[in-house]
């Protein structure tokens, strides 16, 4: 979906203050969509491009290849290790300055301030719901609803998590959630706003994301790999979240999308339990496994030298709804995302890649208006008009 004029006036400022990078080829002649109402456009894959292929994975799987066999042909050169601990996930869902969850059993505080846990399910057994919140002087502030209002119970010092025998279930804006491990109310520097994070175990955190991210029913060493990639693609977020902030990974797209025990599959928990701790390392650390839905045929080169851009067959196999596309970006949107250029008069693509079909994905783009001629990378395009990835050309 286009973004609003606004936004893309900013973005386009934060493009133009800054030299474009030269593609490694030209696309000579430029792709041209002149004035017609619209620019059509016909593109390739779902996604950056970069790593792990989930549709060619499954194709891989389908012919028989190995999990193993999959992950080394996504990422060259990696090796396997080992990851053990939690990982911190920002509840995105819960907007709110507390963590209100049900009644559990053998529930638990812990004050990180402190240091101390408390057994608080003995404090009101008769508790409809608990929250916790901030109180003043950095402290958290547990409550206990009992007879239809909240009860002070615990003052702790610095921020504080709930944990019990059994998951949590998180009361949200919008809704019931279930978690397993700690539910922490988590200070985020600015004054007493709180966010819900919850800690988790990496196996009990992969049983909430694999099956969010491919089908759990998919071919199984298909999900063996997304298993182990996602798990390493949590274990780098890990080692390299900012100390300054109060989470590790987010729970949407932006990071891996995650749903806690709600998303979990037998299926899916049977490929985790099966490839338990594995992840990919180069130089002794775990590897930044990127993955996308569909490359569109031509991995994507990334930050590292394993991740390369080489010909994915697997992604180009039969049954990829990805590997092909149509978009439209109106006359209007590109009017409306450069205000006071004038007429919307031509789209050209002039700079691509150089991999795969078309010269490959898109590296710079030219939009002209009678009043002015502005120029954006493949991404932005992708990014400010909602299309599925940076590899496309006007339709013919």
């Amino acid at each position: 979906m286009p973004r609003r004029p606004a936004a893309l006036a900013l973005l386009l400022a934060a493009v133009l203050s800054s030299p474009l990078v030269a593609a490694a080829a030209q696309a000579e002649p430029p792709d041209r969509a002149e004035r017609a109402g619209d620019v059509v456009l016909e593109g390739r894959g779902f996604g950056h491009g970069k790593g792990l292929s989930q549709y060619g994975a499954r194709a891989a799987a389908q012919q028989g290849r190995s999990h193993t066999e999959i992950l080394d042909f996504y990422y060259p050169g990696t090796q396997r290790g080992r990851v053990e601990g939690d990982v911190e996930v920002l509840i995105s869902a819960d907007t709110s300055n507390d963590v209100k969850i049900l009644p559990a059993r053998r529930l638990r505080l812990r004050s990180l301030g402190e240091g101390r846990t408390w057994n608080v399910s003995r404090r009101a057994p008769e508790a409809r719901a608990w929250r916790l919140t901030s109180a003043t002087k950095g402290r958290s502030h547990l409550q206990a609803k009992v007879d239809g209002r909240w009860r002070s119970v615990l003052k702790p010092d610095g921020d504080a998590e709930l944990v019990a025998r059994e998951p949590l279930i998180l009361i949200t804006p919008t809704g019931r959630a279930t978690y397993r491990g700690a539910l922490r109310s988590a200070s985020t520097g600015q004054g007493r706003e709180r966010d819900t994070v919850n800690v988790v175990s990496f196996e009990d955190y992969l049983r909430g994301v694999v099956p969010r991210e491919v089908p759990a029913l998919w071919p199984v060493e298909a999900v063996r790999a997304q298993s182990v990639a996602a798990r390493t693609y949590a274990a780098y977020e890990r080692d390299h979240a900012p100390a300054t902030r109060h989470y590790e990974l987010c729970d949407t797209s932006h990071c891996q999308v995650y749903g806690g025990v709600d998303s979990e599959h037998a299926a899916s928990d049977a490929a985790i339990e099966a490839t338990a701790g594995v992840v990919l390392t180069h130089q002794g650390a775990p590897a930044f496994t990127q993955f996308s839905a569909s490359n569109g045929g031509w991995t994507r080169a990334g930050s590292f030298d394993y991740l390369r851009a080489v010909e994915d067959p697997w992604d180009s196999a039969p049954g990829n709804p990805y590997l092909a596309w149509r978009a439209t970006i109106t006359a209007a949107d590109l009017e409306a995302a450069w205000p006071g250029s004038g007429d919307f008069v031509s789209f050209s693509v002039v700079q691509r890649d150089g991999n795969g079909a078309w010269g490959g994905r898109v590296e710079r783009v030219e939009v002209r208006f009678t009043g002015a001629t502005r120029s954006l990378s493949g991404d932005d395009v992708r990014r400010w008009f909602g299309l599925r990835s940076d590899w496309f050309r006007p339709a013919g």
